[in-house]
């Protein structure tokens, strides 16, 4: 994979069918000039070097990379959501420019077994002892803005893949299912436990899951509070490609390389999707905003019990 940060592409080795060896000055300038044959012109664009996301670009198969690197707990902290808001919103300037020419956007995770845990569940017991609301409801609106933005896929022509090498559990879970393909390694785990704490998902989980499932199914779901293994969700519908550990990236590439003949057609397929079954703004504004409304209910025990579930995410990271 090219690291697109710093686009080091140069070549290391001359075809043995070279007529003759080149100069050093000479090998420099023609690795200069593959490389700016085969990488978009970013210009100065910083989306490769932001601090909760790795992003990088493979020219080849027109596929940019994002895995999230965070720099404390593996959840979707302010700092997080900024990133993928950005990512988004650069990538989709970068290709209107005609600099980026993405056809596939990858989201995985660098964090060992961990795709995402979901909510800031420090900020969210912070909010509800102080009673904040609007501090609950701003971060609401973050969230669905990320969520938002993944179910249109930025509103780019591309595909978008999720890789869950690891756990997607509760907002981790809900931005999973906003891409229009999902594989997952098999000891990956996924589900919706907020009713450990009194609460429910708010930022997209019901109204996606009705979408993909029904809307009984998608309450069964998330009353359960159940944490369900990838075969499980593979059943379902919600994985479309269940691989063994350690073989997720490599069939993001098989999906990719088997798909991008058909590009345009698998693209058609999917905003068709998203035009039968629209998921607009306001619905994730509403929810979002009754989620809120409904942390500031919870009592000490909940507060308490989230309280632990953020200290055992520290534990991971440490």
């Amino acid at each position: 994979m090219v690291d697109s940060g710093r686009f080091n592409s140069g070549r290391e080795h001359m075809d043995d069918l070279t007529p003759a060896p080149l100069s050093a000055e000479e090998d420099v300038v023609a690795a200069v000039t593959e490389s700016m044959a085969s990488t978009p012109d970013v210009g100065t664009s910083t989306m490769f070097d932001l601090g909760q996301i790795d992003i990088s670009w493979e020219a080849d198969a027109a596929t940019l990379w994002a895995f999230m690197t965070p720099s404390n707990r593996p959840n979707f902290s302010p700092a997080m959501l900024r990133d993928v808001r950005y990512w988004y919103v650069e990538t989709k300037r970068l290709f209107d420019a005609g600099k980026l020419p993405v056809k596939y956007m990858v989201a995985g995770s660098r964090f060992p077994g961990v795709f995402n845990l979901g909510g800031d569940l420090e900020l969210f017991a912070g909010c509800i002892e102080r009673g904040d609301l609007p501090g609950l409801v701003d971060y609401g609106h973050a969230c669905i803005d990320v969520v938002h933005r993944t179910w249109r896929n930025g509103d780019l022509p591309v595909i978008s893949i999720a890789l869950a090498q690891g756990d997607a559990l509760g907002g981790g879970f809900e931005a999973l299912l906003c891409f229009d393909v999902v594989i997952a390694e098999r000891s990956a785990r996924f589900g919706l436990p907020e009713m450990l704490f009194g609460l429910f998902p708010g930022m997209g989980a019901y109204s996606i899951l009705a979408r993909k499932l029904g809307r009984l199914a998608a309450e069964r779901m998330i009353l359960s509070g159940k944490v369900y293994t990838a075969q499980e969700m593979h059943d379902m519908g919600i994985i479309h490609t269940l691989v063994e550990d350690g073989d997720g990236e490599q069939a993001v590439r098989d999906y990719i390389a088997a798909s991008l003949p058909h590009h345009a057609g698998h693209v058609g397929v999917f905003q068709a999707g998203r035009r039968v079954d629209p998921l607009e703004y306001e619905e994730l504004k509403d929810i979002v905003e009754n989620w809120a409304a409904t942390a500031l209910k919870l009592d000490l025990k909940d507060v308490r019990m989230m309280r632990r579930l953020a200290s055992a995410q520290t534990r991971l990271h440490r």
